[in-house]
């Protein structure tokens, strides 16, 4: 492809991940912006999220070209939209390319083990974009609330975190790392968590983990403070999103990690269907098949 025509690729790429009719006005990184007066409808939200998913499409197809190895963290309280965003964003990838690591508690066995450890066979290798449903930051937030981790446990990660991030992003291993934080409001975390003792949809997200979070809201707005204190570095910095509108939310962080990954559209070869092979002497098999009722 010529560069005219790859500037012109780009260009519509750009074009077709602006900002909607009910999206907020282009700030600048690391300034907050006012709440907008009202939720985004489900109209407007469908229709920016397929421009966006096409998006994602072309980036995976990029990660492929090039090799490309991406980390994408997603910390917050309980509540605050990991899960509901990550599947916006894997929705129309491949999950083999888009993989989703969302580990259970530690064994008995891999507590033992040097922390970051258990992590580190679900890093990416070329060609891959692995997103972690909370990651090694458990220790600073949960671990360290919850009382599962020592004092001097937790301030040895604090000191580790930032040379372990150096290390991944570093040339020897070149991978692209992305830290979000989903910062939810107390009134908005109390409506989700009691929408998960009524609903029965949402029963299976309620833990008594959760319970006893919930009450320590403050022992986590400090945990949290002093976690971006010592883990916000240049080479790897967190970014907060805030996420009382789901919607909202899920938009705002495709649109990021979309504008953070430089990828270029890559040209597809045309495809055209083959000719079926003709029947010959196939004949359809009376099979005793036990097909399904058909209620709908």
């Amino acid at each position: 492809m010529s560069k005219k025509g790859k500037s012109a690729k780009r260009v519509k790429a750009e074009q077709v991940i602006s900002p909607g009719p009910e999206s907020p006005a282009e700030q600048t990184e690391g300034e907050p912006q006012s709440k907008p007066a009202k939720r985004m409808s489900e109209r407007v939200y469908l229709k920016e999220l397929e421009k966006l998913e096409a998006e994602l499409v072309h980036l995976q197809t990029w990660v492929i070209e090039k090799g490309l190895k991406v980390v994408i963290l997603f910390e917050g309280r309980d509540g605050a939209g990991k899960g509901g965003t990550i599947k916006a964003i894997t929705g129309r990838v491949s999950p083999r390319i888009f993989r989703v690591v969302a580990l259970p508690a530690p064994t008995e066995r891999e507590k033992t083990q040097m922390y970051v450890q258990r992590y580190l066979p679900h890093m990416p290798a070329a060609g891959e974009v692995v997103i972690f449903d909370r990651s090694w930051y458990n220790r600073a937030g949960v671990e360290r609330v919850m009382g599962f981790a020592s004092d001097e446990q937790v301030q040895g990660f604090l000191k580790l975190a930032p040379l372990f991030e150096k290390l991944v992003v570093g040339k020897a291993n070149n991978i692209i790392l992305l830290k979000y934080w989903l910062e939810v409001d107390m009134d908005e975390q109390t409506r989700r968590l009691e929408a998960r003792i009524t609903d029965p949809r949402k029963q299976w997200k309620l833990s008594p983990m959760d319970l006893k979070s919930y009450s320590r809201w403050y022992d986590y707005s400090r945990a949290r403070d002093e976690m971006f204190k010592a883990t916000d570095s240049e080479w790897a910095p967190w970014f907060v999103a805030r996420s009382d509108d789901k919607k909202r939310v899920r938009l705002n962080i495709i649109r990021h990690i979309l504008s953070s990954i430089p990828y270029e559209i890559v040209k597809q070869p045309k495809i055209t269907l083959p000719k079926r092979q003709k029947a010959g002497d196939y004949q359809e098999a009376d099979l005793p098949l036990k097909y399904i009722p058909e209620v709908y």
